[in-house]
């Protein structure tokens, strides 16, 4: 008996996310609930389809995120791939923010090994401009902006204390009697990467035995790849905080990404009420996000796979009328 036609579609599918991703590169995000967080995704596909990007992006999603949220995120042209939660020692959680927790589990995509190099966005990320040929860069580092140390979220580490930033290492000197100058420290929410099963069992196996930190999965990311980290201009991962810390360093007509991250600057809740957030320049990024957003004519305009978008996206989306399952699952770890 002739398969049916949901089995064929199935099948062609999954044939055509193999064929289009060996070997080749993807930009990846995650997404964890039942929250709003999926609007961030949605526009961040929308963004990398305007600047044109010739390069899929795979949301890498925990199990509690609502059937309605994945079917988003597949009309939208996302590759959608569960996984299942990474769960740190509980000595690693008590005395990190209880909402970086679940950022952990971030740690899964270096299991993606069917791409050979990724670029990883937090959901809460906008890109205004192509940003694919850091694609191109050497292999064998981790490449990400350096983070700001000014904000009131970093009172505790010794930097804030002294009023040390990397962002403007000349103004204030790092004393002598606190020790070595502390390694360059970067911003996890965009990153450069290449996939790998070996590291990502050093990771978990690192994990197991790293002292509990603030920043959860940002600070241990910072640990692990500190003598393969590069940094990369601030053009390619803008935090908001940096307009009223660093106005020196930053010019909005070259920043290519921009991170909503400050409080109060995530667009879909935006209200301008919080601090720093009836400033002009905040205000004119926040409607940036929401023109793109809203621009339907930025839907299904572009490809799930860099060879074969155009073939694969209906298949998708017929597959999901018809009730199939599309989430590609990740591998269990070892």
């Amino acid at each position: 008996m002739a398969p049916d036609i949901t089995t064929t579609l199935a099948n062609n599918a999954t044939t055509l996310v193999k064929q289009a991703s060996i070997s080749s590169c993807a930009y990846v995000t995650f997404l964890a609930g039942d929250g709003d967080y999926w609007k961030g995704v949605v526009g961040l596909a929308k963004g990398l389809r305007k600047a044109e990007s010739r390069y899929p992006l795979v949301v890498a999603i925990l199990p509690d995120v609502p059937e309605e949220h994945r079917r988003i995120l597949v009309s939208q042209g996302c590759i959608v791939r569960e996984i299942e939660p990474v769960h740190p020692p509980e000595n690693q959680t008590q005395f990190a923010m209880a909402y970086y927790v679940i950022n952990y589990s971030k740690l899964r995509i270096w299991e993606f090994v069917e791409y050979s190099k990724m670029i990883y966005l937090d959901g809460d990320i906008k890109v205004f401009d192509s940003i694919d040929h850091l694609f191109d860069m050497p292999d064998g580092f981790f490449y990400a902006v350096m983070d700001c140390f000014c904000e009131k979220t970093w009172s505790n580490s010794p930097q804030n204390k002294i009023v040390y930033c990397q962002q403007c290492p000349d103004k204030v000197q790092w004393p002598a009697e606190m020790g070595p100058k502390p390694p360059l420290y970067f911003n996890a929410g965009m990153f450069v990467y290449e996939p790998n099963l070996s590291t990502y069992h050093d990771l978990l196996e690192a994990l197991k035995i790293t002292p509990p930190t603030l920043f959860a999965e940002q600070d241990f990311l910072n640990m692990f790849f500190r003598d393969v980290y590069k940094p990369i201009p601030s053009a390619y991962n803008l935090e908001l905080a940096l307009l009223w810390r660093h106005p020196e360093n930053i010019n909005l007509d070259k920043v290519k990404v921009v991170h909503y991250c400050a409080a109060g600057s995530k667009p879909w809740r935006y209200t301008g009420k919080e601090e720093n957030m009836d400033r002009e320049d905040i205000k004119m990024l926040v409607q940036k996000w929401w023109d793109i957003y809203n621009d339907e004519s930025l839907d299904h305009k572009n490809t799930v796979v860099a060879s074969s978008g155009s073939e694969l996206q209906p298949i998708l989306e017929a597959l999901y009328e018809a009730g199939v399952d599309l989430h590609f699952t990740a591998p269990p770890a070892a």
